[in-house]
């Protein structure tokens, strides 16, 4: 019995020294800092949904003729929260297309309420309205940081299974390349937002 214990052992310490020498562990480690980069991504996407309805709602009573603009803002924010989306979901890509999809919308929707806000001096003295913006920009800025983040990890990962002996681990074990879904263009930093949209003069959504 003894004997079998230190033959397990010594065949668990050969697999595990294998697998290290073939870089398995190397492939685990970054697949799992491309799902640990998504989730920040996500986090800071999240964070942005949730600002527009108090956005959507401070700027309601001075925004009186722009109603057609206000509900896209908040139509596209009702899509975003309809797409549920995690770490292990990535593989999915028609899943990730419509999540691509509906985040660029909102982030060109948004743009657009920006850009005409301009139109209204009143609600750019409102304090509310300031610091919403100023939290705004903060999350877009950082989902910028972790969007690129995430984008740094696949190219690492698709580089590590890709590359011999490695290669030859990932296929085994059936690791594949994940694609980046355009991410990095999904929508803009809205830092200005007068510039990135030609809005009429007089401030009407489009």
């Amino acid at each position: 019995m003894m004997i079998g214990r230190f033959f397990n052992l010594a065949v668990m310490a050969a697999l595990a020294l294998l697998l290290s020498g073939c870089g398995y562990n190397e492939i685990q480690r970054q697949d799992e800092q491309v799902k640990a980069a998504w989730s920040q991504a996500l986090n800071q996407y999240e964070r942005r949904a949730d600002l527009v309805p108090k956005l959507v709602s401070s700027v309601n009573a001075y925004m009186v003729n722009e109603r057609s603009l206000l509900e896209q803002v908040t139509k596209d924010r009702a899509r975003v929260g309809q797409i549920k989306i995690g770490a292990d979901d990535l593989d999915d890509p028609a899943l990730m297309a419509r999540f691509e999809q509906a985040q660029a919308a909102l982030g060109s929707s948004l743009s657009r309420l920006l850009a005409v806000s301009e139109n209204y001096p009143q609600l750019k003295s409102d304090g509310l309205f300031r610091d919403l913006m100023t939290q705004l920009e903060g999350t877009e800025n950082r989902i910028a940081v972790a969007r690129e983040r995430y984008v740094g990890a696949v190219q690492a990962y698709n580089l590590t299974i890709r590359e011999f002996p490695t290669l030859i681990t990932a296929r085994i074990f059936g690791y594949q390349t994940k694609a980046q879904y355009g991410l990095d263009k999904a929508d803009a930093v809205m830092q200005d937002p007068v510039i990135k949209f030609d809005l009429p003069a007089t401030g009407a959504a489009q």
